[in-house]
């Protein structure tokens, strides 16, 4: 038997209080199926769900046949967001590979627009997964009545009221405040790594002009110290230093 959503109290977000915006990065024009429906402005609906739910998706993670159906119509940008939860791909380099508390804060930000109301909201989402598996709680978001009253079946989910007016800085975007692998598992993956796939800028001219004081002005000298009249040839390894220490008794 399935246990009930345990209750949870509301926290003061963002996301609860009423939208006023002429426009910003929160616009949804370009996700809303409605308006959307030429095939330019779509595949920019398509990409703004695959960035939504996997951060990114390589050539390897579409899924081909959800993008035909929502392409022809046969399903919404809705049913589109489960299959995208409830992909091979989310669940081998997401769900498999994080704890439930961090599954149920990436679906809350990511399907919900909002973060979650605290640890008593977690612990209940938590409860869900462990009793109905992650679908039980893919359906149970986006049949909420906060998601459609927000997103309703055709508006690809965003970060509600990242941006509040009177305010020089938002919220900070879900991508950056939640890492895809839990901090045990990007120790096993060796996360972080900085990877440069950029161009490496050449040095100008002007460094590679020999200028007075350069290390490299001194190298001849220092290979010449062991030919010097009066250096040891077996070196200084056999030096007494102490003995060369002046040498002052108590007393004197």
């Amino acid at each position: 038997m399935a246990l009930p959503l345990l209750q949870y109290a509301p926290t003061t977000q963002n996301n609860r209080v009423a939208a006023i915006r002429v426009a910003s990065d929160e616009n949804q024009r370009t996700r809303q199926m409605d308006i959307s429906m030429d095939p330019e402005n779509l595949k920019t609906v398509i990409e703004s769900a695959y960035r939504q739910i996997f951060f990114h998706a390589f050539k390897s993670d579409r899924e081909i046949f959800l993008e035909s159906q929502l392409r022809s119509g046969q399903i919404t940008v809705r049913d589109f967001i489960r299959g995208l939860c409830l992909s091979d791909t989310f669940k081998r380099s997401f769900y498999n590979l994080n704890s439930n508390y961090k599954v149920v804060r990436h679906l809350v930000e990511k399907v919900l627009g909002r973060k979650t109301h605290g640890k008593s909201e977690e612990i209940a989402w938590s409860i869900v997964i462990a009793t109905k598996g992650v679908e039980g709680m893919v359906d149970a978001l986006l049949d909420s009545e906060e998601y459609l009253n927000a997103f309703g079946y055709d508006t690809v989910p965003y970060q509600r009221n990242r941006v509040l007016p009177g305010r020089e800085l938002g919220e900070t975007p879900f991508n950056i405040t939640t890492p895809r692998y839990d901090e045990y598992y990007r120790g096993i993956l060796g996360f972080p790594q900085v990877v440069y796939t950029g161009t490496a800028k050449a040095l100008p001219a002007r460094a590679k002009r020999v200028r007075g004081g350069s290390p490299s002005d001194y190298l001849p000298w220092v290979r010449g110290l062991s030919n010097a009249r009066g250096a040891s040839p077996s070196g200084s390894a056999d030096i007494d230093y102490l003995a060369k220490v002046p040498y002052r008794s108590v007393g004197r």
